[in-house]
């Protein structure tokens, strides 16, 4: 796609900072991609509000970005425009109610409950990503899912107007949301949740931080688990991945984690192509073998073509 990036910046007018030909790398968990054609940084909704009415009129394609975990951005970047929702991280808490923005960081969130004694999100703490990623990807890990919780997504639709979520909402499953058939910007979230003992809610979060670091989670740029895990298999994905061998197996800069068969981690120079073809190389196996098909976890975002 030729997008005339100069006569479309002329037409980005907002408060927030607007750069060209971004790189991407900068902005991601796995710590690779390459440049963003426009990469916008809205400091309020109606900014937001603005870069997405442009990226219509001009029918170029809008990315969202969030905390950038769970993506992988293409060596050639990305076409169009890339909304980075970093500056809409606050995070208000009223009696039992905790209001976040779409950009705070998730573990941020789980900490602020904490500290008000509110049980519910000790389960997330330490993920990378943020709340609309979260709520997007519709976020699992250690037995619970953060559409388990009462609350309301308030986001714009495709026509920029306001709409509200109730959760739960029978539409959430496993690691799938309503949102990720829609073209929708998420703005923030409200949970209700529980008061605890402040105690026992620190050590579990605590333990949650010492699993994740025994296995590995925090020495490497990685976007977490690649996989999904299917029941049906009868095993975890990254049980499936070791009992084929593929531990420590690397291609380039990328490798599939020593410590874990299901995460792949960026050891240094790592390129999007090169995890790409783990992932590939991973799934086929696994097919081969197995006769299991392996669906993946981690979106390819950017320009992918003649890959």
């Amino acid at each position: 796609m030729d997008i005339n990036v100069g006569e479309i910046a002329k037409k980005i007018n907002i408060k927030g900072d607007v750069k060209f030909d971004e790189v991407m790398c900068r902005h991601t968990a796995f710590e690779i991609g390459g440049p963003a054609d426009i990469y916008a940084l809205p400091v309020d909704e109606a900014d937001i509000i603005h870069i997405a009415a442009v990226a219509h009129h001009e029918k170029i394609p809008l990315f969202i970005l969030g905390a950038g975990a769970n993506i992988l951005v293409s060596d050639k970047g990305i076409r169009g425009i890339v909304l980075d929702m970093s500056n809409f991280t606050d995070i208000q808490i009223e009696e039992n109610r905790l209001h976040c923005g779409s950009g705070a960081p998730i573990s941020s969130v789980s900490e602020s409950a904490a500290r008000h004694s509110l049980r519910g999100l000790e389960f997330i703490y330490k993920m990378p990503g943020s709340v609309g990623g979260a709520l997007w990807m519709n976020a699992r890990c250690y037995g619970h899912s953060i559409s388990e919780l009462p609350g309301t997504i308030h986001y714009l639709n495709e026509n920029l107007e306001h709409e509200i979520l109730e959760l739960p909402d029978p539409r959430f499953s496993y690691k799938k949301s309503p949102f990720q058939s829609r073209n929708v910007i998420l703005l923030h979230a409200d949970f209700s949740l529980e008061q605890g003992n402040q105690e026992l809610i620190r050590q579990r979060m605590h333990e949650i931080e010492e699993d994740r670091r025994n296995k590995g989670h925090f020495e490497h740029p990685s976007a977490g688990s690649v996989f999904k895990n299917n029941r049906s298999f009868g095993e975890p994905s990254g049980k499936i991945l070791d009992t084929l061998g593929l531990r420590g197996f690397r291609r380039g800069g990328a490798q599939i984690a020593p410590f874990h068969g299901n995460i792949i981690i960026n050891t240094g120079g790592a390129r999007a192509e090169d995890v790409r073809s783990l992932i590939l190389y991973a799934q086929e196996l696994a097919y081969t073998k197995r006769g299991i098909v392996l669906e993946p976890e981690i979106r390819l975002v950017g320009d992918w073509s003649e890959v």
